[in-house]
């Protein structure tokens, strides 16, 4: 009788080329993800090197990084688009690498585009060379980020050397509460287990709050994983994620009663963790204890529920704990003691590839409905993707943002790593909706507070830090 084992284990066994010892392995790559910050770079690298790329046809490029988010953009819209994305566009059509360019109709950020076209598939390894590619385990793929050199040696061998990392499972149970989504249930697990308690992991996340997500909300948390450290995050695929991918392009032959899609649904199937098998550590979380959140400090660890009071320095034994508040503190301008609600806000920021997709703007836009953003307040949505953005305007939410007062923009990177202009001004604070706070993330001296779509649509609305749950009940009188 075989012994148990975790979906981890299945997939990572399944692509092994060669054991390299101690727990070292060569790895096939399934799919490969290319934007243009490193994928230029890249591929002249291994044509300098008289180099080809292996499997063409596995691997997609999109510009997403370099380019402006500004209505009628460019490649020249931004100081390096041209370079960085036109050097990607000649570079990968050189290869014949699909390239999805800003006219083509499914460009966007790469952790967006993979699943909605069906570029990612359970049980397939996925690289990218983005730390965020933890994204596309929420359908169940063993997916994860990589450095500049592998990009060039997965371009050159469609295989990549990883290190086996410990296994760790996350079960969250029980129903959320009002207001409360993906992004707040991710932020608590961080807060409450710190933001190196994932290094050296793959994780898992299971449970019946992470069943009842749908696939959107499960790439959101996914997609922060690597924000406490781990490696890579998962959640096994279930019937959820079968009927999101049934419709998709790039899926085999995605016609159910089509043999091929038969054959990739029972194998999709079988992959799950098996009942006794045992991880190297166990987490259990309880869904009624997650309230909405939003971060305090230059750490996603650093978070809160918005009815809590920021963090005194002294409240922490630990005299690392203690510094790190201070100096947190300090960059932020707040004080401990004091309640977050009620802190003003200049900017906010609802996009990246953390929370752009069409979910995540149906919340950020119900909010927004029938009321106007504060007038000190500058209020950007940024879609994910150009489908995101047609489907969204197909519903008229862009109508609604533009009503209440948001800039609706085209799909991209730029104001979640403060490329092309688009930073947040030094000592504004900014409520995004991005997966990183830290100093100088959105720009010098910039302040970003992280809360999930509807808390920063309410921000925007109250020009403060606010609890989404309290403008709704306003709404509800009015």
């Amino acid at each position: 009788m075989s012994q148990p084992t975790t979906l981890f284990h299945k997939l990572w066994q399944s692509h092994v080329v060669r054991s390299l010892g101690e727990d070292l392995d060569l790895l096939h790559v399934d799919r490969h993800l290319i934007h243009d910050l490193s994928g230029a770079r890249a591929l002249t690298d291994l044509q300098e090197r008289g180099l080809a790329v292996r499997n063409p046809e596995l691997c997609i490029a999109t510009p997403d990084h370099s380019i402006s988010s500004q209505p009628g953009r460019t490649l020249a819209s931004s100081p390096f688009g041209e370079r960085l994305g036109g050097g990607l566009q000649k570079m990968a059509e050189a290869a014949g690498i699909p390239f999805f360019g800003l006219d083509h109709r499914n460009q966007g950020i790469v952790h967006v585009v993979g699943p909605e076209t069906g570029f990612t598939l359970p049980g397939s390894l996925l690289v990218c060379g983005d730390s965020h590619t933890s994204t596309h385990g929420a359908l169940g793929a063993l997916a994860w980020g990589i450095g500049s050199s592998e990009v060039v040696h997965v371009l050159a061998t469609q295989t990549v050397r990883q290190r086996r990392p410990r296994t760790m499972r996350i079960t969250v149970d029980g129903e959320l509460g009002e207001g409360v989504e993906a992004k707040d249930v991710i932020l608590h697990i961080i807060g409450h287990l710190g933001v190196a308690a994932g290094t050296g992991h793959a994780v898992e996340y299971a449970g019946s709050t992470i069943a009842a997500l749908g696939i959107e909300a499960r790439m959101t948390i996914c997609n922060l994983s690597i924000e406490f450290g781990a490696r890579m995050g998962m959640i096994a695929p279930d019937e959820t994620t079968f009927a999101y991918l049934q419709d998709r392009p790039l899926v085999p032959r995605n016609m159910p009663g089509d043999p091929t899609w038969d054959r990739a649904l029972a194998y999709w199937r079988g992959l799950r963790s098996d009942d006794d098998a045992v991880f190297d550590r166990e987490v259990s979380i309880d869904a009624a204890d997650i309230a909405p959140q939003v971060t305090w400090g230059t750490s996603p660890g650093q978070t809160l529920a918005v009815t809590g009071s920021i963090p005194r320095p002294d409240s922490f034994v630990e005299a690392e704990e203690r510094n790190n508040t201070e100096v947190a503190l300090e960059y932020m301008g707040l004080s401990g003691g004091q309640p977050i609600a009620g802190t003003k806000v200049d900017r906010v920021f609802i996009g990246s590839c953390t929370n752009s997709r069409l979910s995540d703007l149906r919340r950020a836009a119900a909010v927004a409905q029938g009321r106007t953003v504060a007038s000190h307040v500058t209020a950007w949505v940024v879609p994910g993707s150009v489908p995101v953005k047609e489907a969204a305007e197909n519903e008229g939410l862009d109508q609604i943002f533009l009503a209440a007062g948001f800039e609706w923009r085209e799909p991209g990177c730029a104001q979640c790593v403060a490329t092309n202009g688009e930073t947040v001004a030094p000592g504004e604070r900014c409520v995004s909706t991005s997966n990183r706070n830290f100093v100088g993330r959105q720009g010098p001296k910039a302040r970003t507070h992280l809360a999930g779509p509807a808390m920063a649509a309410a921000a925007a609305i109250a020009g403060e830090i606010t609890d989404v749950r309290q403008l709704a009940a306003v709404g509800e009188e009015s």
